[in-house]
């Protein structure tokens, strides 16, 4: 079966070079049809649902994934329901919409939409698509450093964004399939939900009590156990920022590649605009950024957040 994601761009930005002294080399995942990473791993897993027989996908997420799934399911010819809490952005409602989901609203935050997410999919015997947190979704998010290998040679770091750990894991996984698993890995959180930040210096898996950030596609309570598990195997260095920076980069970024992400997105690329962050990769020389996107912006929003917090 074709693949629903599309190979992206890998495109060496001067700007960001000259601006960090490395080559800086761009994953341009906000390319793909859904505005973000997703559709690697999540159309990968709509479509062996679909192959085992499930005539329904389900979906307990509001944001990226929700749309990722809601998308799989309309190119896929099969209907989609998604619950989402009633805090989920305007944006992505208009979107799931968009691809002829059904929304059902239920609960204040994410876990309770969870929960009845799952109610629903045990009384319908629907296809459940987590936001992150199955191998096959994984194994689709690592396609994107298989077309790496084939658009670039080997750089000496790769950064990403966690929230749940989703993408980290598949660009993990592909690293260890090329044999670059000596690449330097840093993941990037916001100060307001640095799960996995937290549990690397605990030690152990920690729930955060609440999430608190603009970047709420990174509001994961607590990461993948596969993300934990790999961190005891190999170095990954958690790096977290500010919501400002976060937002700062977004604008920065439209300005420099005339592209418009999310701050979750913003995150990651904050870390190559800040010179003290920087620090944290004065061995390397090239960097590989996935540009992981996002549809949850638009100008409008990005001005109230400009304005709100910076």
């Amino acid at each position: 079966m074709k693949p629903l994601h599309i190979p992206t761009p890998l495109i060496e930005s001067k700007l960001l070079s000259k601006i960090s002294g490395k080559k800086i080399l761009l994953k341009m995942e906000c390319f793909q049809p859904t505005g973000s990473f997703k559709i690697r791993g999540i159309g990968q897993l709509c479509q062996e649902l679909i192959k085992s027989g499930h005539h329904q996908l389900v979906s307990s997420s509001g944001g990226n994934a929700g749309y990722a799934v809601a998308y799989a399911g309309k190119k896929l010819g099969v209907q989609v329901t998604v619950f989402v809490p009633k805090t989920t952005n305007p944006i992505f409602l208009k979107r799931l919409e968009s691809e002829g989901a059904e929304i059902k609203i239920h609960g204040e935050v994410w876990d309770e939409a969870h929960q009845a997410a799952m109610d629903f999919v045990n009384k319908t015997n629907s296809g459940y698509v987590p936001p992150f947190d199955h191998p096959s979704i994984w194994i689709g998010h690592s396609t994107m450093i298989d077309e790496v290998a084939q658009q670039c040679e080997k750089p000496d770091a790769v950064i990403t964004a966690v929230g749940g750990g989703g993408l980290l894991c598949g660009v993990l996984e592909g690293l260890e399939r090329h044999r670059w698993s000596d690449i330097l890995a840093f993941s990037v959180e916001t100060e307001g939900a640095a799960s996995f930040a937290t549990s690397i210096k605990a030690g152990k898996i920690i729930t955060l009590d609440r999430i608190n950030t603009v970047a709420t596609s990174l509001g994961a309570k607590r990461i993948a156990n596969k993300l934990f598990e790999w961190s005891q195997k190999r170095s990954i260095t958690p790096l977290v920022v500010t919501d400002d920076a976060a937002v700062l980069a977004c604008r920065k970024f439209a300005d420099d590649h005339r592209v418009l992400v999310e701050p979750a997105c913003g995150a990651v690329l904050s870390i190559i605009y800040d010179m003290n962050h920087l620090k944290s990769l004065a061995e390397t020389k090239s960097i590989l950024v996935i540009v992981c996107g996002g549809v949850g912006i638009s100008t409008d929003l990005l001005n109230q957040l400009m304005t709100q917090g910076i």
